[in-house]
């Protein structure tokens, strides 16, 4: 089982207080990611969890253990870092065992985990290479593979995929997602892409200055943003906002997502002229400067012949998220 909780734990680095009192429960087997942008603490709380760094006050529970004081090695987690920190002299075979050999396993015996682990990976034909001689995904599936030998109640990954490219990230993505179906573990993963986060999670934990912001599904946190920061974190394009009174509406401010616009030849609920237009293929998303609000985006039909300096009238055609002065959101 790999329960973790978290009871009013805080972080204070000499008098400046990172992580504000804080709850939360991560479920046995759950993917649970942790996201946010830079400097929002979720590293910082990750690493507690690990035990990496000390907690200022408060509690952390593995299985309903109190381990807020124990080393990392006794809390039967694993962690991935975003540099691999693989040893460059080993093979890959000799870095996936490391951490059975310092633990007095048997050779027999991490001979077959280690086998076991590099077929899942598919490893097995790089085991008798060093690290230099692999591709970042590669190594980066050492490193994985050097935390699951270990059968950890968790596993903690901190930013794994940053150092790839944008094709090799899409591919691990696909990769840990499928490891985890397969391990049934628990797995913490921090993030600072709000796409991976998206893809890859059961529960988000959105971050903003050491505070969780919300806690909820993927397609929750989509659709019943809780408050502006979330609104406005996920989604890609974010989403617009924009006085209520543009489009007729009483609310101090609303929010109305890229794809949840369109583009009409009849008058529609406000007009602006074009300011870019970026054809992808399948989607074509247009920044259109609207008089009262921020440049609008636009999420439309990749073969809308649409250009820059074009006068385009909007309509709103999916749900509106109104706004109170405090950032606080409803969804309709």
């Amino acid at each position: 089982m790999g329960t973790i909780q978290l009871k009013q734990i805080t972080k204070t680095f000499e008098n400046t207080q990172v992580i504000p009192p804080l709850d939360l429960t991560i479920n046995d087997g759950e993917f649970v990611v942790f996201v946010g942008p830079s400097g929002c603490g979720k590293s910082t709380l990750l690493r507690l969890i690990a035990g990496l760094e000390d907690v200022s006050s408060g509690d952390i529970q593995i299985n309903d253990k109190n381990v807020t004081h124990s080393p990392p090695s006794e809390r039967g987690l694993a962690m991935v870092f975003q540099s691999y920190a693989l040893y460059p002299h080993m093979t890959v075979r000799k870095n996936i065992a490391f951490p059975l050999k310092m633990a007095g396993m048997d050779q027999a015996r991490i001979k077959e985990k280690v086998d076991s682990a590099a077929e899942v990976l598919n490893l097995t034909q790089y085991l008798d290479r060093r690290p230099g001689q692999l591709s970042g995904g590669q190594r980066q599936r050492v490193a994985i593979g050097r935390a699951i030998v270990r059968e950890p109640r968790a596993f903690l990954f901190d930013e794994p995929l940053s150092n790839l490219d944008a094709a090799l990230r899409v591919n691990m993505r696909r990769e840990i997602i499928d490891l985890h179906r397969d391990l049934k573990t628990t797995m913490i993963y921090v993030t600072h892409d709000q796409v991976e986060a998206m893809t890859m999670a059961d529960k988000i934990v959105v971050l903003n200055g050491g505070v969780i912001e919300q806690v909820g599904s993927p397609l929750e946190l989509y659709s019943k943003p809780r408050s502006r920061f979330v609104a406005g974190f996920i989604g890609s394009p974010k989403m617009n906002f924009f006085p209520g009174k543009i489009i007729g509406n009483e609310a101090y401010e609303v929010g109305v997502r890229p794809e949840h616009l369109s583009v009409v030849h009849e008058a529609g609920d406000m007009s602006g002229i074009v300011k870019s237009a970026e054809h992808l293929g399948s989607d074509t998303y247009i920044r259109v400067e609207v008089e009262g609000a921020d440049e609008i985006n636009v999420r439309i039909s990749g073969d809308a012949e649409i250009h820059y300096g074009n006068t385009v009238q909007l309509k709103v055609a999916g749900p509106i998220h109104t706004l109170d002065q405090t950032g606080l959101v409803t969804s309709n």
